[in-house]
């Protein structure tokens, strides 16, 4: 089976495209973790109602963040790594309790937390890990990791009800999606595995024509400038005023790490969990988010977006990968460049969200199938329903004891509620014996490696 899927990859994880062909693949990379990697800041920062994170300081750590990773796994695994969701509303609560320290006191100490969980993992393994977070919990945070996104993609496509529709934006996101989804399917020879770059030009262009291009911050913009690094004991003192309100979402991200390698194992046909292993992927994402952290840059995760441009272009090159984070640590010092890219419209970005977040929730589906997760036990649904209605449904619960406050909602929540679902309530007796007997044939068969060995 392993061999079959590695067979469909144009490029397999080592391997090195033309010095041409690898620019413009890892351009494409970029272009896929860009809109969600500087939306972080600029969510971040409008919910705390000052300037928390900035997008060239994000733009650096992402790049650093993913090269890190990349020396921690051995250059095994094509992940890339880009600002985190989840954290948004608890950076900026973290921020308004503590200041810029409590804040990025409080990323560190989830560096931290991966990292521990690493060296767990690394000494007694990861059985406990799969008993805390069985596929079918991984199933549906990552499908609420997709869903949870739509409502971003059309309100970049101008689709929502609280604003009147701009058919001017509609056409232009139209344009955008319908290229990208053209390319993807009858395209030929390279062009099929660059449809999202493709997409993306094209788009831009159409919204040119259309005139929703601003230039004016081109024209401002200098042509090199200093990300405005916050680094401890320079730009402040660390504090751990703030740090329980963001140390929890280490858990839920933790999900979401193993369900995106989860995702990428399927999509490249080896399983990343063990080779390079559970504890290497997290060590790297945990160094990652330590060092955005120590520089003022958002927590990093793995970027489902970018997972979704190598399972539809089927290029897993780590080479690639390495290309595109050194390209984002050199954007991050280009200030036209990065003026250029941030006047490309929602629009233009929710055309092409539209096929990438509903890849993210269709390899979440893929979870739950290819582990055969049996729906007929009540146990399955109820764990699976109550994680989707309560991630999906904006569902929050804050804890409060004197100063301090934790609050957790939308994917956490359901994160949490499914671990804990999962392991309280009990099996049906079908599945009960079924899974002991699984368990006694797992055992035979390590006790059969560790004699062949």
């Amino acid at each position: 089976m392993e061999e079959k899927t590695e067979k469909k990859l144009l490029l397999d994880v080592n391997e090195k495209p033309a010095v041409a062909k690898w620019i413009i693949l890892a351009l494409q990379h970029v272009f896929a973790m860009f809109g969600a990697t500087i939306l972080v800041p600029i969510l971040v920062n409008s919910a705390a109602g000052e300037t928390v994170l900035t997008i060239p300081v994000a733009l650096v750590t992402s790049g650093i963040g993913t090269l890190i990773y990349l020396l921690c796994t051995k250059g095994k695994s094509p992940v890339y790594l880009g600002s985190s969701f989840a954290f948004i509303a608890p950076l900026a609560a973290a921020f308004l309790k503590g200041g810029i320290s409590g804040a990025m006191t409080g990323v560190m100490a989830v560096g931290l937390i991966y990292v521990i969980f690493a060296t767990i993992i690394h000494f007694i393994g990861k059985g406990w890990i799969n008993k805390l977070l069985p596929p079918v919990v991984i199933g549906p945070m990552i499908m609420i990791i997709g869903l949870s996104l739509a409502p971003s993609a059309i309100s970049q496509i101008g689709l929502g009800t609280d604003s009147p529709v701009d058919w001017r934006g509609v056409a232009v996101a139209l344009i955008t999606f319908l290229t990208t989804a053209i390319v993807m399917v009858r395209g030929k020879g390279f062009l099929k595995i660059i449809p999202f770059l493709i997409g993306i030009v094209v788009g831009y262009i159409a919204a040119i024509c259309f005139g929703l291009v601003d230039f004016a911050p081109v024209l401002e913009a200098s042509f090199f400038s200093m990300p405005s690094f916050a680094i401890p004991f320079v730009s402040y003192m660390p504090s751990f005023s703030a740090l329980l309100t963001i140390a929890p979402i280490a858990l839920v991200t933790m999900a979401e790490h193993i369900g995106d390698h989860t995702a990428l194992s399927t999509i490249i046909g080896k399983d990343l969990l063990k080779e390079p292993g559970l504890d290497r992927t997290l060590l790297g994402d945990g160094i990652a988010t330590f060092v955005a952290g120590l520089l003022g840059g958002p927590a990093n995760t793995t970027y489902g977006e970018n997972t979704s441009v190598v399972g539809m272009t089927k290029i897993a090159s780590v080479w690639v990968i390495g290309l595109a984070a050194i390209f984002a640590i050199c954007l991050g010092f280009l200030g036209k460049f990065t003026a250029v890219v941030s006047t490309i419209p929602s629009a233009v970005l929710g055309g092409v969200s539209l096929l990438l977040y509903g890849f993210i929730a269709v390899n979440g589906l893929k979870v739950l199938i290819q582990n055969q997760i049996d729906f007929g036990h009540s146990k399955n649904v109820v764990v699976a329903s109550t994680m989707l209605v309560l991630g999906l449904g904006g569902a929050a619960i804050s804890i409060v004891s004197g100063d301090l406050s934790v609050t957790i909602s939308g994917m956490s929540l359901a994160a949490v509620v499914g671990i804990i679902l999962n392991l309280v309530l009990p099996e049906d007796k079908e599945t009960e014996i079924k899974i002991k007997k699984e368990e006694k044939q797992e055992e035979t068969k390590v006790e059969k490696e560790k004699v062949n060995s």
